[in-house]
């Protein structure tokens, strides 16, 4: 294995030429199911796709990324390997707040999408399965990987779910903030900073109205969204979200929802990260390809939905669209 980003972004570019292109995307839009799955099978997706249902569409999704992104750590050794494992640190963040919400409320395992990070979907497995959230601490507790401390951590100030989501990203943030700032990776370090501003955006919206203590879930290390802003947001002032105007959060004008956030959010940040594909020395190029290929699978299970439940084009459209 090399230790540098050279090999690494040679491997990567070759992935990259397999991302769906915008056509087919639009062309789903429009397909009926048998023709989706047609389409989808003469695709990089095909060699996954063993069965013509919704949960084998999604499977071969799953299969698809953690095949094409989930081994990238592990192809090279030194800095570059520790700048993509933060970047799939994200990820198991993401997974373990999904986890958490599907066991609250019931849903099966299989319906939880998982996204390729640095831990294998058997474990999440056992994850899920365990007693409650202090047994899934205990499963999680893999050599040097944080969450499961995190968790251990946060389980001892509330029991209740969202709370546990924001201290959970909170804790999370604040251990990967100090650990990119060893490395001298500007735009990994660039990036996160703007996925910290995502998640107080996301943390105001979720806790508006309740009496929480600012200081206990604002995340420090971001860019645009200080303490006052968050604060302000908590409250419900969405005039912070008209005065982000000239930086990245400026689409976020004008949300009202934690839905219509969610979404423009998502954009924003797929827009940032690909400016990462012009750096061919760096974890730029990793960073733009992890978020193309994880956008590409939230739209490819949105227009499998669409074909299968017979939806009309606009009523999945402005979801699998960004600007």
């Amino acid at each position: 294995m090399a230790d540098d980003f050279g090999y690494l972004n040679a491997r990567v570019r070759a992935r990259r030429s397999t991302l769906l292109k915008e056509s087919f995307f639009q062309e789903a839009l429009d397909l009926s199911y048998a023709d989706f799955l047609r389409l989808l099978s003469e695709s990089v997706y095909g060699q996954d796709l063993a069965g013509q249902g919704l949960p084998e569409v999604d499977r071969a999704v799953a299969l698809t990324q953690a095949r094409l992104v989930g081994d990238l750590a592990g192809l090279v050794t030194g800095e570059a390997r520790e700048a993509v494992r933060l970047l799939l640190l994200r990820n198991d963040l993401t997974n373990l707040q999904a986890l958490l919400r599907a066991k609250a409320t019931g849903r099966p395992f299989e319906e939880v999408v998982l996204l390729p990070g640095t831990l294998k979907e058997a474990l999440w497995r056992q994850a899920y399965e365990a007693q409650d959230a202090a047994g899934m601490a205990q499963v999680l507790s893999v050599p040097g990987h944080p969450l499961a401390r995190a968790l251990r951590a946060v389980l001892r100030e509330t029991q209740d779910l969202g709370r546990i989501e924001a201290l959970l990203a909170k804790r999370f943030f604040e251990d990967v903030a100090k650990a990119s700032k060893a490395l001298e990776e500007a735009a990994l370090r660039d990036y996160l900073a703007l996925e910290v501003d995502a998640e107080n955006l996301r943390t105001a919206f979720k806790l508006q109205g309740q009496d929480v203590p600012v200081e206990g879930v604002f995340i420090r290390g971001g860019r645009f969204v200080d303490r006052v802003r968050f604060a302000r947001l908590l409250e419900g002032d969405y005039a912070v979200l008209d005065e982000l105007a000239g930086t990245p959060f400026a689409p976020l004008a004008g949300a009202r929802d934690l839905k219509a956030l969610e979404r423009r959010l998502r954009c924003l940040l797929l827009k940032e990260a690909k400016k990462g594909a012009a750096d061919p020395l760096g974890v730029g190029l990793v960073l733009a390809y992890v978020k193309e290929r994880e956008w590409e699978a939230v739209r490819l299970r949105l227009l499998a939905r669409r074909a299968y439940f017979g939806l009309p084009r606009a009523q999945v459209e402005e979801e699998v669209v960004c600007e």
